[in-house]
């Protein structure tokens, strides 16, 4: 029996999907649930499963074929495995009779088991090249431009010491390891932080809709995290909620399955707020730039030595900068700025964003 491969499902938000190398051949044997090949949207890479087991017989769309949800892209024909003959071959007549076959030219596999091929390296001195676009490039650079074109972006900046986080991580991260399996990192006390900030000025989680501005109840907390098809930012859901070694896990785990591009639709979709870290490649100052239709987005960087005027003396402390970039159609400059300095008071008395290791 012929069963078809169909695209799964999309999200609202997604409207179709670029496939990629196919993993099977046309003749291979193929498992119930085997990824026969992967799906490309704007947002995650899908896998297309095998329905049942069998033997792949038809490609109805090739590598780069744009699909979209419930379209048909394969056929598989159930039972024991037969033999579909190539372009210059002889059918095999098999050993009972079989609905007969359509020969399809073969599309070879790809040649590494990830969907995603490593970025390719600079072109030599006196060459050039040219590739389109990945869906998820492309669907970045459309929404950083529609921001600019939509939103009244202003930023805001100030400067963190971040000695009693230091000191604060240093003397309990062995423990809070040994009893949650997770590190102790920089991210759960700028969440917290964030998520406390929040409460006090909730025009900052707030967005437009229209001519109209819908509040927001939770904090979802969008996590910018380098992958290798490009930026992503899956969502800490009711991040006002989370412990300190939830959050870290949380992002651990994103950061993982960003690199395996493991992500899910629902885990890429909403947010009301977002932090992006630049410190991890070595910038010491930028602006971020709006991820709509949320209202405002703060940037971590680089933890640098640097002399402070403190209690009237000059001392070395490790500065790190902070941009809280924001549509100022909504949040005024007062909110703005007292929210950051919010942010910046509970990062230098951390003790009340680790209330328990």
């Amino acid at each position: 029996m012929k069963l078809e491969v169909r695209v799964p499902t999309l999200s609202d938000s997604v409207a179709s999907g670029t496939l990629l190398p196919w993993r099977k051949q046309v003749g291979e044997a193929v498992a119930r649930d085997e990824t026969l090949v992967d799906l490309e949207t704007d947002k995650v890479i899908l896998e297309i499963p095998a329905p049942a087991s069998g033997t792949l017989v038809e490609l109805r769309q090739p590598e780069g074929a744009v699909v979209k949800a419930d379209e048909v892209v394969a056929v598989i024909e159930t039972g024991e495995a037969i033999v579909v003959p190539g372009p210059a071959e002889k059918p095999v007549q098999p050993a009972t009779p079989a609905v007969a076959v359509p020969t399809v030219a073969a599309v070879p596999a790809p040649a590494m088991p990830l969907p995603v091929a490593p970025p390719a390296g600079p072109a030599t001195p006196g060459a050039s090249r040219r590739e389109p676009m990945s869906r998820l490039r492309s669907r970045v650079a459309e929404r950083l431009v529609a921001a600019q074109h939509t939103a009244a972006m202003l930023t805001t900046f100030n400067e963190v010491n971040m000695q009693p986080v230091n000191e604060l991580r240093q003397r309990f991260k062995a423990d809070f390891e040994v009893k949650h399996g997770v590190k102790l990192g920089y991210m759960s006390f700028f969440v917290r932080a964030v998520c406390q900030a929040l409460q006090q000025f909730p025009v900052v989680n707030a967005a437009i809709d229209g001519t109209d501005i819908v509040w927001q109840g939770d904090a979802d907390i969008g996590i910018a995290i380098s992958s290798p098809r490009g930026l992503v930012v899956p969502i800490l859901r009711r991040a006002q909620t989370l412990s300190s070694a939830e959050i870290e896990a949380a992002i651990a785990d994103f950061a993982r399955r960003a690199r395996e591009a493991k992500l899910t639709l629902e885990e890429l979709s909403g947010g009301t707020f977002s932090i992006t870290n630049g410190g991890v490649f070595g910038s010491l100052l930028s602006t971020p730039i709006l991820n709509p239709p949320q209202s405002a987005i703060l940037g971590m960087h680089t933890i640098q030595e640097r002399p402070v005027a403190e209690n009237g003396q000059v001392v070395i402390r490790p500065m790190m900068y902070l941009a809280l970039t924001y549509d100022h159609r909504l949040i005024d400059g007062r909110d703005a700025v007292q929210f950051l300095v919010a942010v910046k008071a509970a990062l230098e008395a951390p003790d009340a964003l680790l209330p328990a290791v």
